[in-house]
């Protein structure tokens, strides 16, 4: 791709065009080759063959060695160095007045200065190669007549000038996203256009639009994405329900949290004549909707999962499909794709299929209700629940018993009044209703996984697996002397160290010592991936593991379906190249990545939030992290985190002490070690800076 585009601008020198109409010029139509693009236009802009000049390409048209370097503005930002690349010079100073159009950290052109006796390199910005950020998000401001965005990013440290007619209607004191950045006639800073609106600055849904713009996520599906949906029949063909299992007539019902809007799993249970039990998970098929190559397919595959950020989701699908047609909501005919176990008196599994299938659920179920049946003994489905609940109970003993391991690190969830305002924060507890439906849900993934990798490696097809690796040595070292010095045992040397994982955490269940030990036995793991290579799941003990569970929020579970229904009832054709797979495993693993600091960030903000009206107040908490700049602190009540600072710590001067995640008064011998209990006192809430500063209370 890189030669074909470049023979392309030696041919046509002064061509200036946008990605996506070299991409057609091209025929790098389809997302692989488009992605190719990309890069090859990546790599050729790095050998300055290739420039960027806003959202067109061109070729450089002079030859002239070029001072390339990147922007590095100073705190005051009054004065600027860049740093050169590939260059014997030292660093260039460039004064405020020759900064052009350069933001922090852009990759930027510079022209020496004359220079003066005396003085270092001095030199001004002549062009802007690459943006750290194409795009800037930022509050609108006034100062006197003129309005200039104020970047909510402070290592910008610059104010963009915007004219009133390119307001598009935001108003003082909006979060806007500002595009289309020049160097301005009418002002001294740069000049730009109000691109998007994303309301008063601190409303909900300006924290939203930007978490999502922060971390590269799109809310809005594209216009062509949406008619494809708006298309797609509602109706339920005939011959379509020809071709699969009809099981609408069997006692299917879901089991979701109370606030779930989409519902991509249900269960059943029946006895058989044999007088085993056929026990039925059955899961939404998005792969009949979603077709190989779709314009939604597509769209999935570049989001690759929902974002479930505080009182908002952002889903991998259009809302037709995720809340409507793929739902498994009651008293509708759905199609689903369902893997069917039959369990012997032994809770054995003694066979299963894995069937496309017609369902019609009888029955919605929050977590709450079930956990309020099994608890009372009564209520509706009170047999199927029941039989339910003891094979998952029966599922999870066996997992235990191999070494599977359970780690319990809370979660919480928020009361918002209509304008996203937290009104309280409530911790989650994870009872029996829950643990049976991921029982079951674990169960389905290793079937499948299982189905497609019985150890021949010679004929193994082409598949997406969830794997997790072994712990690194060096941290499992560590950990093994922090678990000693807190008087608990963990044998490093055996052959199944899983099962000491669990173990431990077993011991520790119900002590002071619990959180803290979970908390850094999840730091001690490898992150769980897909990957077409299968290494097997670690944490979880199993040597096959897949995610077919969820199409309808990610995008690897899509791909399972496609590739599953491929292999069992479409001739083995193979849909994907190794090569294909393992580049959605490696974009799905990246996105995930980014999905999880998102969520992570919007608790975060929500906490702050709740917390601002409450300075001075006492709470009790725990030692969540210790540093060489002072302990961070999660209060008990609604698991927010705040920083006590070294320079807090007045009444001794404290030591880090690395390896036992502690610091240490040098004259008092006062220690404070990850996992103790604390009181603190907050006195900082800082949403912008997103800083929770408390006090020790002795």
């Amino acid at each position: 791709m890189k030669t074909k585009v470049k023979q392309f601008f030696q041919k046509q020198p002064h061509a200036k065009l946008k990605v996506k109409e070299l991409a057609r010029k091209l025929n790098a139509n389809t997302a692989k080759k488009y992605a190719e693009l990309k890069e090859a236009i990546y790599f050729l802009t790095k050998d300055d063959f290739l420039v960027r000049k806003g959202k067109r390409i061109e070729k450089v048209k002079s030859s002239q060695k070029k001072l390339v370097g990147v922007f590095q503005l100073s705190k005051e930002g009054t004065y600027a160095f860049v740093i050169l690349k590939k260059s014997k010079l030292n660093d260039v100073f460039i004064p405020e007045k020759y900064f052009g159009l350069a933001f922090n950290g852009d990759t930027v052109e510079v022209k020496l200065l004359p220079n003066k006796k005396g003085k270092n390199l001095e030199g001004e910005v002549v062009k802007v190669i690459e943006r750290k950020n194409d795009i800037i998000v930022g509050t609108l401001i006034k100062r006197k007549k003129l309005f200039f965005v104020e970047p909510k990013d402070k290592s910008i440290q610059r104010i963009i000038f915007i004219n009133d007619e390119d307001l598009n209607g935001a108003k003082v004191g909006d979060l806007v996203e500002v595009a289309d950045i020049m160097i301005s006639n009418r002002s001294s800073h740069p000049e730009g256009v109000v691109a998007t609106n994303f309301g008063a600055a601190g409303s909900f849904n300006a924290e939203v639009a930007s978490i999502a713009k922060e971390f590269e996520f799109t809310v809005d599906f594209p216009t062509q994405v949406e008619k494809e949906v708006d298309n797609i029949s509602s109706k339920i063909a005939d011959e379509e329900i020809a071709k699969r299992l009809d099981l609408r007539a069997d006692d299917i019902f879901t089991i979701d949290p109370a606030d779930a809007k989409d519902f991509d799993d249900a269960v059943s249970v029946k006895k058989l004549e044999n007088g085993n039990l056929s026990v039925g998970i059955h899961i939404a098929d998005v792969s009949h909707y979603v077709t190989h190559n779709s314009k939604v397919y597509e769209e999935a595959m570049k989001r690759s999962t929902s974002v479930y950020l505080v009182g908002k989701v952002i889903p991998m699908l259009p809302e037709k499909l995720s809340n409507n047609l793929c739902s498994l909501v009651p008293n509708k005919d759905r199609l689903a794709y369902s893997v069917i176990l039959e369990f012997d008196s032994n809770i054995k599994v003694v066979n299963y299929q894995i069937k496309k299938t017609i369902i019609n659920s009888k029955r919605r179920f929050t977590y709450e209700e079930v956990q309020e049946i099994i608890e009372n003994n009564k209520g509706d489905y009170l047999s199927e629940i029941t039989k339910l609940n003891k094979i998952a109970k029966h599922l999870r003993s066996e997992r235990n018993r191999k070494g599977s391991i359970n780690f319990t690190r809370p979660e919480i969830k928020f009361e918002l009044d209509k304008n996203g305002k937290p009104l309280a924060i409530n911790i989650k507890t994870m009872k029996e209703s829950n643990q049976l439906i991921e029982e079951l849900m674990l169960l389905a993934n290793r079937v499948v996984a299982g189905h497609f990798n019985k150890g021949d490696k010679k004929n193994a097809r082409p598949f997406v697996y969830r794997i997790h690796d072994k712990p690194d040595e060096t941290k499992l070292f560590e950990f093994v002397q922090f678990v000693k010095s807190l008087g608990y045992k963990f044998n490093s040397t055996s052959k199944n160290l899983s099962k000491e994982f669990q173990l431990l955490l077993t011991e520790a269940e119900g002590t002071s010592e619990e959180a803290v030990l979970n908390e850094i036995a999840i730091r001690t793991m490898a992150k769980a991936v897909y990957s077409p290579k299968n290494i097997g799941h670690y944490g979880l003990g199993f040597p096959n593991y897949s995610h077919f569970t969820s199409p309808i929020r990610r995008f690897p579970d899509l791909i399972v379906h496609l590739l599953t229904y491929n292999y069992l009832e479409n001739n083995n054709n193979h849909l994907y190249s190794l090569v294909e797979l393992n580049e959605i495993c490696e974009h799905s693993s990246l996105q995930e990545k980014s999905a999880v600091s998102a969520e992570r960030l919007s608790v975060e903000l929500k906490q702050m939030e709740f917390l601002k009206d409450k300075l001075g107040d006492d709470f009790e908490g725990i030692i969540s992290g210790v540093t060489n700049f002072g302990i961070f602190i999660e209060v008990n009540e609604n698991l927010a985190e705040g920083l006590v600072r070294m320079s807090d710590l007045d009444d001794d001067y404290y030591e880090f002490d690395e390896k036992n995640y502690s610091l240490i008064g040098r004259r008092t011998k006062r220690v404070f070690r990850l996992g103790d209990k604390v009181t603190v006192k907050l006195i900082r809430v800082d949403e912008e800076k997103r800083e929770v500063d408390f006090l020790i209370v002795d």
